[in-house]
Protein backbone atom coordinates (compact mmCIF):
# COMPACT_ATOMS: atom_id res chain seq x y z
CA UNK A 1 0.00 0.00 0.00
CA UNK A 2 1.66 3.52 -1.09
CA UNK A 3 1.22 5.53 2.03
CA UNK A 4 2.83 9.54 2.64
CA UNK A 5 5.39 9.84 5.69
CA UNK A 6 3.92 13.18 5.73
CA UNK A 7 4.04 14.75 9.47
CA UNK A 8 0.08 13.84 11.63
CA UNK A 9 -1.85 16.82 10.76
CA UNK A 10 -4.05 16.94 13.97
CA UNK A 11 -2.52 17.12 17.56
CA UNK A 12 -4.10 14.64 20.36
CA UNK A 13 -6.15 16.88 22.09
CA UNK A 14 -8.40 17.71 18.86
CA UNK A 15 -9.60 14.25 18.83
CA UNK A 16 -12.57 15.15 20.89
CA UNK A 17 -16.49 14.14 19.86
CA UNK A 18 -18.18 16.89 21.26
CA UNK A 19 -15.85 19.14 19.44
CA UNK A 20 -16.01 17.87 15.98
CA UNK A 21 -20.29 17.98 15.37
CA UNK A 22 -20.57 21.16 18.17
CA UNK A 23 -22.43 24.08 16.78
CA UNK A 24 -23.69 22.44 13.71
CA UNK A 25 -27.08 22.49 12.92
CA UNK A 26 -28.83 19.19 10.84
CA UNK A 27 -31.29 19.97 8.50
CA UNK A 28 -34.50 19.27 9.71
CA UNK A 29 -37.39 18.96 7.62
CA UNK A 30 -40.12 21.60 7.34
CA UNK A 31 -42.52 22.50 10.52
CA UNK A 32 -45.47 20.07 10.68
CA UNK A 33 -43.71 17.38 8.90
CA UNK A 34 -42.13 14.32 10.64
CA UNK A 35 -38.69 14.51 11.49
CA UNK A 36 -38.11 11.05 13.36
CA UNK A 37 -35.39 9.90 11.40
CA UNK A 38 -32.01 7.99 11.91
CA UNK A 39 -30.23 10.10 10.81
CA UNK A 40 -28.90 13.53 11.32
CA UNK A 41 -28.72 15.33 7.68
CA UNK A 42 -26.36 17.54 6.90
CA UNK A 43 -25.40 20.02 3.90
CA UNK A 44 -22.15 20.28 2.32
CA UNK A 45 -21.51 23.93 3.79
CA UNK A 46 -22.62 22.59 7.05
CA UNK A 47 -20.47 19.32 6.95
CA UNK A 48 -17.53 21.54 5.22
CA UNK A 49 -17.24 23.70 8.44
CA UNK A 50 -15.57 20.67 10.38
CA UNK A 51 -12.50 21.27 8.10
CA UNK A 52 -11.49 24.45 8.77
CA UNK A 53 -9.02 24.25 11.26
CA UNK A 54 -7.45 21.19 9.70
CA UNK A 55 -4.35 20.91 7.08
CA UNK A 56 -5.17 18.78 3.79
CA UNK A 57 -3.04 15.89 3.87
CA UNK A 58 -3.53 14.99 0.16
CA UNK A 59 -1.80 16.96 -2.66
CA UNK A 60 -3.17 17.19 -6.28
CA UNK A 61 -1.14 14.48 -7.18
CA UNK A 62 -2.44 12.53 -5.10
CA UNK A 63 -6.16 13.43 -5.60
CA UNK A 64 -5.57 12.50 -9.64
CA UNK A 65 -3.71 9.42 -9.00
CA UNK A 66 -6.85 8.12 -6.87
CA UNK A 67 -9.26 9.43 -8.99
CA UNK A 68 -11.46 6.48 -10.46
CA UNK A 69 -13.03 6.80 -14.25
CA UNK A 70 -15.27 9.24 -14.71
CA UNK A 71 -14.92 10.76 -11.28
CA UNK A 72 -14.46 14.85 -10.99
CA UNK A 73 -13.28 14.39 -7.71
CA UNK A 74 -10.86 17.42 -6.40
CA UNK A 75 -8.75 18.48 -3.52
CA UNK A 76 -11.94 20.55 -2.57
CA UNK A 77 -13.81 17.47 -2.39
CA UNK A 78 -11.48 15.75 -0.32
CA UNK A 79 -11.44 18.98 1.81
CA UNK A 80 -14.65 19.55 2.71
CA UNK A 81 -15.71 16.18 3.04
CA UNK A 82 -13.35 13.27 2.96
CA UNK A 83 -11.25 15.37 5.58
CA UNK A 84 -14.26 15.70 8.40
CA UNK A 85 -15.37 12.13 7.73
CA UNK A 86 -11.66 10.88 8.64
CA UNK A 87 -11.51 12.64 11.53
CA UNK A 88 -14.91 11.51 12.32
CA UNK A 89 -13.66 7.83 11.76
CA UNK A 90 -10.42 8.23 13.62
CA UNK A 91 -12.46 9.05 16.24
CA UNK A 92 -14.48 5.94 16.20
CA UNK A 93 -11.22 3.93 15.72
CA UNK A 94 -10.08 5.26 19.03
CA UNK A 95 -13.28 4.33 20.94
CA UNK A 96 -13.41 1.14 19.08
CA UNK A 97 -9.80 0.19 20.69
CA UNK A 98 -11.02 1.71 24.11
CA UNK A 99 -14.12 -0.22 24.00
CA UNK A 100 -11.40 -3.45 23.45
CA UNK A 101 -8.82 -2.59 26.18
CA UNK A 102 -11.69 -2.41 28.86
CA UNK A 103 -13.21 -5.57 27.46
CA UNK A 104 -9.87 -7.42 28.19
CA UNK A 105 -9.37 -5.91 31.22
CA UNK A 106 -12.65 -7.48 32.34
CA UNK A 107 -11.87 -10.98 30.99
CA UNK A 108 -7.78 -10.69 32.86
CA UNK A 109 -9.23 -13.57 35.58
CA UNK A 110 -9.57 -15.94 33.14
CA UNK A 111 -5.82 -15.51 31.42
CA UNK A 112 -4.71 -16.76 34.57
CA UNK A 113 -6.65 -20.24 33.92
CA UNK A 114 -5.43 -20.36 30.13
CA UNK A 115 -8.45 -18.57 28.76
CA UNK A 116 -8.37 -15.40 26.77
CA UNK A 117 -11.47 -15.11 24.48
CA UNK A 118 -10.76 -11.65 23.52
CA UNK A 119 -7.59 -11.22 21.42
CA UNK A 120 -5.04 -8.53 21.81
CA UNK A 121 -5.82 -6.42 18.28
CA UNK A 122 -8.91 -6.54 15.90
CA UNK A 123 -8.84 -4.51 13.09
CA UNK A 124 -11.65 -1.51 12.86
CA UNK A 125 -13.60 -2.86 9.52
CA UNK A 126 -15.48 -0.06 7.33
CA UNK A 127 -17.61 -1.34 4.82
CA UNK A 128 -18.20 1.27 1.49
CA UNK A 129 -21.07 0.09 -0.68
CA UNK A 130 -23.26 1.73 -3.85
CA UNK A 131 -23.82 1.49 -7.09
CA UNK A 132 -22.20 0.30 -10.24
CA UNK A 133 -19.79 3.70 -11.19
CA UNK A 134 -21.23 5.73 -8.58
CA UNK A 135 -18.22 6.04 -7.20
CA UNK A 136 -17.35 4.07 -4.41
CA UNK A 137 -14.16 2.66 -5.28
CA UNK A 138 -12.74 6.20 -5.32
CA UNK A 139 -14.37 6.85 -2.10
CA UNK A 140 -12.81 3.74 -0.63
CA UNK A 141 -9.24 4.76 -1.96
CA UNK A 142 -9.21 8.32 -0.56
CA UNK A 143 -10.50 7.16 2.57
CA UNK A 144 -7.49 4.55 2.80
CA UNK A 145 -5.21 7.53 2.43
CA UNK A 146 -6.91 9.74 4.44
CA UNK A 147 -6.97 7.25 7.55
CA UNK A 148 -3.34 6.15 6.74
CA UNK A 149 -2.51 9.37 7.70
CA UNK A 150 -3.60 9.58 11.14
CA UNK A 151 -0.94 8.62 13.73
CA UNK A 152 -2.77 5.96 15.18
CA UNK A 153 -3.69 4.06 11.94
CA UNK A 154 -1.00 4.27 9.80
CA UNK A 155 -1.70 0.67 8.38
CA UNK A 156 -4.92 0.27 6.36
CA UNK A 157 -5.90 -1.99 3.97
CA UNK A 158 -8.73 -2.00 1.54
CA UNK A 159 -10.22 -5.32 -0.16
CA UNK A 160 -13.40 -4.98 -2.98
CA UNK A 161 -15.87 -8.08 -2.86
CA UNK A 162 -15.13 -8.52 -6.88
CA UNK A 163 -12.42 -10.78 -5.72
CA UNK A 164 -14.91 -13.09 -4.30
CA UNK A 165 -17.41 -12.92 -7.48
CA UNK A 166 -17.58 -16.84 -8.66
CA UNK A 167 -15.38 -17.38 -11.11
CA UNK A 168 -16.87 -17.01 -15.35
CA UNK A 169 -16.98 -20.65 -15.53
CA UNK A 170 -18.50 -21.37 -12.06
CA UNK A 171 -21.39 -18.42 -12.99
CA UNK A 172 -21.77 -20.21 -16.83
CA UNK A 173 -22.23 -23.44 -14.92
CA UNK A 174 -24.75 -21.90 -12.43
CA UNK A 175 -26.80 -19.91 -15.19
CA UNK A 176 -25.23 -16.84 -13.57
CA UNK A 177 -23.62 -14.98 -16.39
CA UNK A 178 -25.85 -12.38 -17.40
CA UNK A 179 -26.25 -11.72 -12.78
CA UNK A 180 -22.73 -11.10 -12.57
CA UNK A 181 -22.66 -8.48 -9.70
CA UNK A 182 -26.02 -9.82 -8.12
CA UNK A 183 -25.60 -10.97 -4.57
CA UNK A 184 -26.09 -14.44 -5.88
CA UNK A 185 -22.98 -13.93 -7.54
CA UNK A 186 -20.69 -13.91 -5.26
CA UNK A 187 -19.23 -16.86 -3.05
CA UNK A 188 -20.44 -15.74 0.20
CA UNK A 189 -19.00 -17.72 1.94
CA UNK A 190 -15.73 -17.27 1.13
CA UNK A 191 -16.43 -13.92 1.83
CA UNK A 192 -17.59 -14.86 5.16
CA UNK A 193 -14.90 -16.74 6.39
CA UNK A 194 -12.24 -13.99 5.20
CA UNK A 195 -13.68 -11.76 7.40
CA UNK A 196 -14.55 -13.83 10.40
CA UNK A 197 -10.98 -14.30 9.94
CA UNK A 198 -10.01 -10.64 10.38
CA UNK A 199 -11.93 -10.08 13.06
CA UNK A 200 -10.83 -13.38 14.77
CA UNK A 201 -7.82 -11.17 15.48
CA UNK A 202 -5.58 -13.26 12.92
CA UNK A 203 -2.14 -12.64 11.86
CA UNK A 204 -3.40 -12.95 8.08
CA UNK A 205 -6.10 -13.49 6.39
CA UNK A 206 -6.12 -13.99 2.35
CA UNK A 207 -8.58 -12.94 -0.50
CA UNK A 208 -9.08 -13.63 -4.03
CA UNK A 209 -7.59 -11.02 -6.78
CA UNK A 210 -10.02 -9.59 -9.22
CA UNK A 211 -8.67 -8.66 -12.70
CA UNK A 212 -11.01 -6.03 -14.36
CA UNK A 213 -9.24 -6.35 -17.65
CA UNK A 214 -9.45 -10.32 -18.03
CA UNK A 215 -13.13 -10.08 -16.36
CA UNK A 216 -12.52 -12.35 -14.31
CA UNK A 217 -10.74 -14.37 -10.99
CA UNK A 218 -6.65 -14.40 -11.21
CA UNK A 219 -6.23 -18.01 -10.81
CA UNK A 220 -3.91 -18.36 -7.76
CA UNK A 221 -3.29 -14.74 -7.28
CA UNK A 222 -4.45 -13.62 -3.39
CA UNK A 223 -4.60 -10.65 -1.44
CA UNK A 224 -3.05 -10.88 2.16
CA UNK A 225 -3.95 -8.68 4.84
CA UNK A 226 -1.53 -8.58 7.90
CA UNK A 227 -3.43 -7.93 10.78
CA UNK A 228 -4.40 -4.20 9.81
CA UNK A 229 -5.37 -1.10 11.87
CA UNK A 230 -8.04 -0.61 9.56
CA UNK A 231 -9.90 -2.58 6.66
CA UNK A 232 -12.28 -1.45 4.43
CA UNK A 233 -14.59 -3.97 2.25
CA UNK A 234 -15.80 -2.28 -0.65
CA UNK A 235 -18.95 -3.86 -3.03
CA UNK A 236 -21.72 -3.13 -4.61
CA UNK A 237 -23.83 -5.73 -1.85
CA UNK A 238 -22.07 -5.57 1.76
CA UNK A 239 -24.96 -3.69 3.02
CA UNK A 240 -27.72 -6.98 2.27
CA UNK A 241 -29.30 -7.53 5.09
CA UNK A 242 -28.68 -11.65 6.79
CA UNK A 243 -30.71 -14.33 4.72
CA UNK A 244 -32.89 -17.13 6.15
CA UNK A 245 -31.63 -20.19 6.12
CA UNK A 246 -33.45 -23.47 4.91
CA UNK A 247 -34.50 -23.30 8.80
CA UNK A 248 -35.98 -20.60 8.81
CA UNK A 249 -33.47 -19.09 11.09
CA UNK A 250 -31.60 -15.65 10.55
CA UNK A 251 -27.68 -16.50 9.39
CA UNK A 252 -25.28 -13.76 9.64
CA UNK A 253 -24.55 -10.66 7.23
CA UNK A 254 -21.41 -9.72 6.16
CA UNK A 255 -22.09 -5.73 7.49
CA UNK A 256 -21.88 -8.00 11.33
CA UNK A 257 -18.16 -7.95 11.01
CA UNK A 258 -18.52 -3.93 10.01
CA UNK A 259 -17.55 -1.30 12.83
CA UNK A 260 -18.76 1.78 10.12
CA UNK A 261 -20.56 1.41 7.34
CA UNK A 262 -20.90 4.30 4.11
CA UNK A 263 -22.69 4.17 1.46
CA UNK A 264 -22.44 6.30 -1.85
CA UNK A 265 -25.60 7.29 -2.99
CA UNK A 266 -27.14 9.57 -5.78
CA UNK A 267 -29.88 9.42 -8.54
CA UNK A 268 -30.70 6.39 -10.74
CA UNK A 269 -30.60 9.01 -13.67
CA UNK A 270 -27.34 10.49 -13.02
CA UNK A 271 -25.68 6.96 -12.04
CA UNK A 272 -26.53 5.72 -15.55
CA UNK A 273 -25.26 8.87 -17.41
CA UNK A 274 -22.17 8.34 -15.01
CA UNK A 275 -21.70 4.93 -16.58
CA UNK A 276 -22.40 5.70 -20.04
CA UNK A 277 -19.66 8.09 -19.79
CA UNK A 278 -17.65 5.61 -18.43
CA UNK A 279 -17.86 3.33 -20.90
CA UNK A 280 -17.39 5.68 -23.91
CA UNK A 281 -13.67 6.65 -21.82
CA UNK A 282 -12.78 2.78 -21.66
CA UNK A 283 -13.77 2.20 -25.21
CA UNK A 284 -11.03 4.67 -26.31
CA UNK A 285 -8.51 3.49 -23.19
CA UNK A 286 -8.76 -0.06 -21.83
CA UNK A 287 -10.76 -1.78 -23.93
CA UNK A 288 -8.47 -1.12 -26.81
CA UNK A 289 -5.46 -3.48 -25.54
CA UNK A 290 -6.00 -7.11 -27.72
CA UNK A 291 -6.57 -8.89 -24.65
CA UNK A 292 -8.55 -7.10 -22.60
CA UNK A 293 -11.98 -9.20 -22.17
CA UNK A 294 -14.51 -6.10 -23.65
CA UNK A 295 -11.60 -5.33 -27.16
CA UNK A 296 -14.09 -6.46 -29.23
CA UNK A 297 -16.42 -3.22 -27.87
CA UNK A 298 -13.47 -0.40 -28.81
CA UNK A 299 -14.63 -1.71 -32.57
CA UNK A 300 -17.75 -0.39 -32.30
CA UNK A 301 -19.28 2.95 -33.67
CA UNK A 302 -19.58 5.62 -31.00
CA UNK A 303 -23.59 5.37 -31.76
CA UNK A 304 -23.64 1.68 -31.49
CA UNK A 305 -21.51 1.95 -27.95
CA UNK A 306 -23.47 4.22 -26.31
CA UNK A 307 -26.40 2.38 -27.78
CA UNK A 308 -24.59 -1.07 -26.07
CA UNK A 309 -23.54 0.76 -22.26
CA UNK A 310 -26.93 2.10 -22.76
CA UNK A 311 -28.84 -1.62 -22.61
CA UNK A 312 -26.19 -3.01 -20.28
CA UNK A 313 -27.25 -0.45 -17.87
CA UNK A 314 -30.94 -0.99 -18.33
CA UNK A 315 -30.39 -4.75 -18.02
CA UNK A 316 -28.22 -5.55 -15.61
CA UNK A 317 -27.04 -2.48 -13.24
CA UNK A 318 -30.39 -0.80 -13.10
CA UNK A 319 -32.27 -4.45 -12.25
CA UNK A 320 -29.54 -4.90 -9.38
CA UNK A 321 -29.66 -1.46 -8.04
CA UNK A 322 -33.10 -1.45 -7.71
CA UNK A 323 -33.82 -4.83 -6.52
CA UNK A 324 -30.42 -5.62 -4.07
CA UNK A 325 -28.24 -2.28 -3.50
CA UNK A 326 -30.59 0.52 -3.02
CA UNK A 327 -32.95 -1.25 -0.34
CA UNK A 328 -29.48 -1.61 1.39
CA UNK A 329 -28.97 2.30 1.61
CA UNK A 330 -30.92 2.86 5.04
CA UNK A 331 -28.19 -0.20 6.70
CA UNK A 332 -25.26 2.56 6.48
CA UNK A 333 -23.79 4.52 9.42
CA UNK A 334 -22.85 7.32 6.67
CA UNK A 335 -24.44 8.50 3.20
CA UNK A 336 -22.58 10.45 1.21
CA UNK A 337 -25.23 11.80 -1.42
CA UNK A 338 -23.51 13.23 -5.16
CA UNK A 339 -25.23 15.94 -7.69
CA UNK A 340 -24.97 15.18 -11.50
CA UNK A 341 -21.44 16.82 -11.09
CA UNK A 342 -20.39 13.91 -8.71
CA UNK A 343 -19.94 16.46 -5.96
CA UNK A 344 -21.02 15.51 -2.29
CA UNK A 345 -24.31 17.80 -1.89
CA UNK A 346 -25.47 15.88 1.68
CA UNK A 347 -24.25 13.78 4.59
CA UNK A 348 -26.31 11.73 6.77
CA UNK A 349 -24.70 10.11 10.12
CA UNK A 350 -27.09 7.80 11.70
CA UNK A 351 -27.98 9.17 15.06
CA UNK A 352 -26.03 7.54 18.39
Amino acid sequence: MEHSDATPFVRSSDLDPARLLAGLRPHQKQSGQSIASPFWSFDRTTWSELAQATPLPLTAADVERLRGKGERMDTTEIEEIYLPLSRLLNLYVSARRKKHRLTREFFAPLRASGHDPAPQHIPFVIGVAGSVAVGKSTTARVLREMMARWPDTPKVELVTTDGFLFPNAELARRGLTSRKGFPESYDRRALMRFLSKVKSGAEEARAPVYSHHTYDIVPGAEITVRSPDVLIVEGLNVLQPPRPRADGKVGMSVSDYFDFSVYVDAAAGDIRQWYIDRFMELKSGAFTQPDSYFHRYSELTEDEALTLAGEIWDSINAPNLRENVAPSRGRADLILTKSADHSVRRIQLRKL
